[in-house]
């Protein structure tokens, strides 16, 4: 198998521009495939802008979202197990949040990103 790190580093000539981006575990990695696959869903990414906004209960969520209670805490739930979205239980309502400004950051930056593609910037 290759170095990889080491064949990045020999072979690759180019500014400094990822040099923040190094080589990680593997555990990592898929940690960052399974964040990649949950942001894969519109359905989900709209779940995310509305929890960017504040913190909202399922049923709120299910609302906005004009959609079935079990497919809206279906999204949310594989939001939850990728850590990109915190939970809290009140009574009989589940509250959920974005997890953290990484979140709210990493939403911005694939809605950006994805802007300048339907743009052709």
């Amino acid at each position: 198998m290759i170095d990889m790190v080491n064949h990045i580093n020999t072979a690759c000539h180019h500014d400094d521009a990822m040099s923040d981006c190094k080589m990680v575990e593997s555990a990592q990695l898929d940690k960052a495939a399974a964040i990649c696959h949950a942001l894969s869903d519109a359905g989900r990414l709209r779940l995310l802008l509305w929890l960017a906004q504040r913190e909202m209960c399922v049923s709120e969520l299910v609302a906005l979202e004009q959609d079935k209670v079990s497919s809206v805490s279906a999204r949310l739930q594989m939001l939850h197990a990728v850590n990109l979205v915190t939970r809290r239980r009140e009574a009989k309502h589940m509250f959920y949040a974005l997890a953290d400004v990484h979140v709210h950051r990493l939403l911005r930056n694939i809605l950006d990103h994805a802007a300048e593609a339907v743009s052709g910037r």
